[in-house]
């Protein structure tokens, strides 16, 4: 019986974190308009390793190892179904940084909508930095190619790459969760987006009601 009282807990628990997300997300491109921050530098994208859904949004694990002595095979770890692993794509403008869970890395289904959304949410784009991914030779913005290494010196002085940084952030953040469905992966990704650009621009409390009160309005309309 308590595990039964447990169980149920827990499911309310973790409906009310995935709702509280999808409130967010909902209201957050709103809020985030009306506060018209000024924009001047590049967007810049990057795209981490395949993260696996259920797995903590970590890496696709490796199969397990042979103990030794047994001719039985050692502890797998769990694999994860067909179309479970993701990729997470980044883009930063300034403050601004939008986070999705993609199935690839290909250009007009993956990594174009992710671009998009950061113009939409900004203003028309300038320049766009990535790395040397083939994929992105498709684009139609102004295009340059950077070296992703922390200490890289470009001619024009250092180079720091905003969305580097973001993944070492990101991981801890996924991990905190016991398990992660598709749904629920690609969610807690772009929920970190929102919460960090509204954490870079000294948002207050005050800010994320809003996020929560428009999106239950737009649910009325």
């Amino acid at each position: 019986q308590i595990a039964i009282v447990l169980d149920r807990a827990y499911n309310t628990i973790h409906t009310a974190i995935r709702d509280l997300e999808a409130a967010l997300e909902r209201g957050f491109p709103g809020v985030w308009n009306r506060l018209k921050q000024p924009y001047s530098g590049p967007l810049q994208v990057d795209e981490s390793g395949r993260v696996c859904s259920g797995y903590k949004g970590q890496d696709p694990p490796r199969p397990g190892r042979a103990r030794g002595g047994s001719s039985r095979s050692g502890r797998t770890r769990w694999q994860g179904r067909h179309g479970d692993q993701l990729t997470l794509v980044a883009a930063c403008r300034d403050e601004l940084t939008v986070i999705r869970a993609k199935k690839g890395i290909r250009y007009e289904g993956d990594l174009e909508p992710v671009i998009t959304e950061a113009e939409d949410l900004s203003q028309r784009l300038g320049e766009v930095w990535t790395d040397g991914l083939q994929a992105y030779r498709w684009m139609e913005y102004d295009h340059r190619t950077v070296i992703h290494k922390q200490q890289y010196i470009s001619p024009d002085g250092i180079h720091i790459n905003q969305v580097e940084c973001l993944w070492s952030l990101l991981h801890p953040w996924l991990r905190k969760f016991r398990g992660l469905s598709k749904h629920g992966l690609e969610q807690a990704a772009h929920t970190f987006g929102c919460v960090w650009s509204l954490n870079n621009i000294g948002a207050s409390l005050f800010t994320l009601i809003d996020c929560f009160a428009l999106s239950r309005f737009r649910s009325f309309a």
